[in-house]
């Protein structure tokens, strides 16, 4: 996991070089997509599509795991006053069991491209393609360090993903959703194994320290 940006010397901003010579290249529209949560114990995985305008004043932009939760919330509000357009789609447990977490993220992908207005000429996903999208597209392996695009959407989806973790934290407190989102850390583990699972929890991605204590 990379090192927050709280203070101090923080890490370079994600620059627009990809962007800008798809821009030379004609293209006028280009989404940054992203997700977030593939590897948690529970809770939904979110994915993000922004839109940046050649030129909308939101510097800074970076991989959101690099960025402090003050700085994520600021620069959340940045993007989509200042974007062209952005959307979110996500996949809940019930779909990531049903279809594994690698599908779910695809498909959450899928729907936060489908849902931009308007729909961009050219698609930016961190990693890998994203299969049954018609729109030219490109995988761009640590997009989120390298693509203006990918480091907003990244930034987006976690922002908003987390918010929907501390909403499940306020509806059963239990396992401390607010503080960890769904990852397998050891509190969570913890309370896991005294709780058992929540509706909340995917029932198909078990640590295997737990395959013995959880029915």
């Amino acid at each position: 996991m990379g090192r927050t940006v709280s203070g101090g010397r923080a890490r370079p901003a994600a620059r627009r070089n990809v962007e800008n010579r798809l821009r030379r290249f004609g293209f006028t529209r280009i989404a940054g997509v992203d997700e977030v949560g593939r590897g948690c114990l529970a809770g939904p995985v979110v994915a993000a599509a922004v839109v940046l305008g050649p030129a909308d004043g939101v510097a800074g932009l970076r991989d959101s795991k690099l960025l402090s939760v003050g700085a994520r919330a600021r620069l959340y509000d940045e993007i989509v006053t200042a974007c062209v357009a952005w959307s979110i789609g996500s996949r809940e447990p019930g779909d990531i069991d049903r279809l594994n977490v690698h599908q779910a993220s695809l498909a959450a992908m899928r729907d936060a491209v489908s849902g931009l207005n308007p729909l961009p000429d050219f698609v930016l996903v961190d990693a890998f393609q994203i299969p049954d999208v018609s729109i030219p597209q490109r995988g761009v392996v640590g997009g989120d360090r390298r693509c203006a695009g990918i480091a907003a959407a990244s930034i987006i989806a976690k922002v908003t993903r987390d918010r929907q973790m501390i909403r499940l934290h306020e509806a059963d407190p239990r396992y401390g959703f607010d503080r960890h989102k769904g990852y397998a850390t050891a509190d969570h583990l913890a309370a896991m194994a005294k709780h058992g699972y929540s509706e909340a929890h995917r029932r198909t991605f078990r640590p295997k320290s737990l395959f013995d204590t959880i029915s």
